[in-house]
């Protein structure tokens, strides 16, 4: 345990150094998803999605604190299961905000599922998990990042041909 020194610090499960680490980690995976989504013109881009991976990691780094050192002499135990669900139900709120109705169509879903990957990502660094959030934040840019260009390509192609060739003068496109 990591014992307070005389700055203010409280006594802690995991070492100050580890928490701090992973909190780190955190924002570099959520700064790695949230810049794909910054460079194309994402509503929550760089700054969002580094502040939902640290507050997901922070907020399962304290419920499991909370779990390792309260002590409730009656018998019954804290439930770190229970920040887990806070933060993921926090996200997915967070997600549906950024989801709306235009024109007949949806707009805001990848965005919304991004934010929602990204405090995953932070909820497993927080655990220590360095590996799987990392390959997770990686997969996350490959499939938004290869995906958009692969679809862009055949929506592309798919709406030229619908187009057809652009009308001569003088005669009405239908």
């Amino acid at each position: 345990m990591d014992v307070g020194n005389g700055f203010g610090l409280v006594e802690t499960y995991l070492p100050t150094h580890i928490i701090l680490i992973r909190l780190v980690i955190a924002a570099l995976l959520g700064g790695i998803i949230g810049f794909e989504r910054e460079i194309n013109t994402a509503e929550a881009g760089l700054r969002t999605h580094i502040l939902i991976a640290v507050a997901a990691a922070l907020f399962t780094i304290l419920g499991f604190e909370i779990f390792h050192t309260i002590d409730t002499g009656n018998g019954s135990q804290a439930d770190p299961i229970r920040a887990v669900e806070a933060v993921t139900a926090g996200i997915a709120f967070l997600g549906a905000g950024a989801i709306f109705r235009d024109r007949g169509g949806v707009q805001g879903l990848t965005t919304g599922a991004g934010m929602w990957l990204a405090g995953a990502v932070g909820l497993a660094t927080a655990l220590g998990h360095y590996v799987i959030a990392g390959a997770t934040a990686l997969l996350a840019v490959v499939v938004l990042a290869a995906l958009r260009v692969f679809s862009h390509g055949i929506l592309h192609k798919r709406r030229s041909a619908d187009d057809g060739a652009p009308a001569s003068r003088g005669e009405k496109q239908v």
